[in-house]
């Protein structure tokens, strides 16, 4: 899952929030730097990526997109996750995700201590184009992969990967719908562990 699910999943807590965000730039056993709530959060953070990478449906999807996409296929297929989550946000949660974003980049001004040199490094960036609420539609998500593409290092042809969302949308969409319903009661009995 990409940014938006792992801050969704991470409910209200806000060790958990910015652990959750920070983990990809956390390596190893580094994690236990931070304090205890942070950790938590980067563990979680571990444990989402290890069921979906594991998920049926979402290596389905990856398989889709492989022969064009290569090893870009499993960020390419989290941004689509994302996506639907942006677009069906309402199901979801009771703020609107405008209000969400704005707290979330809130949050990370206030913690921006506890934050790693990649994450702030990459923090202006989302904020400024707002990522978070441009995944709500194609034209942003496309964005979105153009600019995650400048940064690889071979041609990835990203923000091609919207053409093959749009040929499969409703069947990538109930894929989603199924995974993420599953991801929520993990994530739910995951999170009564770690507390």
């Amino acid at each position: 899952m990409n940014y938006l699910a792992h801050l969704y999943l991470s409910g209200s807590n806000k060790g958990l929030v910015i652990g959750n965000f920070i983990a990809d730039h956390v390596k190893g056993k580094s994690f236990l730097d931070y304090p205890k709530s942070i950790q938590n959060g980067i563990l979680l953070h571990r444990k989402i990526d290890h069921f979906t990478d594991h998920h049926k449906l979402f290596k389905k999807n990856v398989s889709l997109l492989f022969p064009r996409f290569r090893h870009y296929s499993r960020v390419i297929v989290d941004m689509f996750f994302d996506h639907f989550l942006a677009a069906q946000w309402e199901l979801y949660h009771t703020d609107s995700l405008e209000e969400f974003s704005s707290q979330f980049y809130q949050l990370m001004q206030e913690y921006r201590g506890n934050l790693p040199n990649k994450t702030k490094i990459i923090l202006p960036i989302m904020s400024k184009y707002n990522w978070l609420l441009t995944y709500q539609t194609l034209e942003g998500l496309k964005h979105i992969l153009f600019q995650m593409s400048q940064r690889t290092r071979f041609d990835s042809n990203m923000t091609l990967a919207v053409v093959e969302l749009e040929k499969n949308y409703s069947k990538i969409c109930l894929d989603f719908n199924t995974f993420f319903s599953q991801l929520i009661n993990f994530v739910q009995s995951e999170k009564a562990k770690l507390s």
